[in-house]
């Protein structure tokens, strides 16, 4: 919750959130950090009809939004080090195998990988709800996308060929070179955990490794 009575206007409360962010960034580096992930959900809320909706009754503007968002990120990462990769995952809810936001990239794709700092992208596509891999078609060279095609919220394991077509469906949008392959989100976003046992878990992480080693040899 935001106090308005300190933020009259919202442009103050990003600029401190971003200065905020980029203490902690350089903290978890002077600690030794040398990989940072940072887990974003305002940029997929974004992909969402319902959620847009909710952005204009309350008087944001979705179109606008995308922008003001990766303005914080640029101010959080300015004086990035070199040696530090940073990298951000895009999270659509996960509490006990639920989820909150629907749709596709396409409206955040170029923003999101072009106008942020970041050096690659963990992004959810394990069901339909998140739309094709039209939107890889923005990322440019150097960035890495990690493809979330592997649920973390239900037991049952993915079927090997289903994975290798997809990951060469999204291939046909960026060089296979530049994406790579994971669970679509964590396995206990909360203490509560998800619908399915670790055993499942394990199985889902040894198709990952093995699937990984076929199709990028490592």
């Amino acid at each position: 919750m935001i106090n308005m009575g300190v933020y009259a206007q919202m442009d103050e409360f990003y600029a401190d959130l971003g200065a905020a962010y980029a203490k902690a960034v350089k903290a978890f580096h002077a600690a030794g950090c040398r990989y940072l992930q940072l887990d974003d959900i305002s940029f997929a809320y974004l992909c969402d009809p319902e959620q847009r909706k909710m952005l204009n009754e309350r008087g944001d503007d979705p179109e606008k939004q995308p922008g003001i968002y990766a303005g914080m990120v640029r101010a959080a990462l300015k004086d990035k080090p070199r040696d530090l990769t940073i990298t951000m995952h895009l999270c659509r809810g996960n509490f006990r195998s639920t989820f909150v936001a629907s749709g596709g990239y396409e409206p955040i794709a170029d923003t999101l990988f072009n106008s942020m700092p970041v050096d690659g992208y963990f992004m959810e596509w394990d069901t339909d709800r998140a739309g094709g891999f039209e939107p890889l078609r923005f990322l440019p060279k150097g960035k890495t996308v990690v493809l979330g095609l592997v649920t973390s919220k239900t037991g049952a394991l993915e079927k090997r060929d289903d994975l290798l077509r997809r990951i060469e469906e999204a291939s046909k949008f960026t060089e296979l070179e530049r994406l790579c392959l994971s669970p679509q989100c964590g396995f206990a976003s909360t203490e509560e955990g998800n619908v399915l046992a670790e055993e499942e878990q394990w199985n889902k992480l040894k198709l990952i490794v093995q699937l990984s080693k076929e199709v990028w040899g490592k």
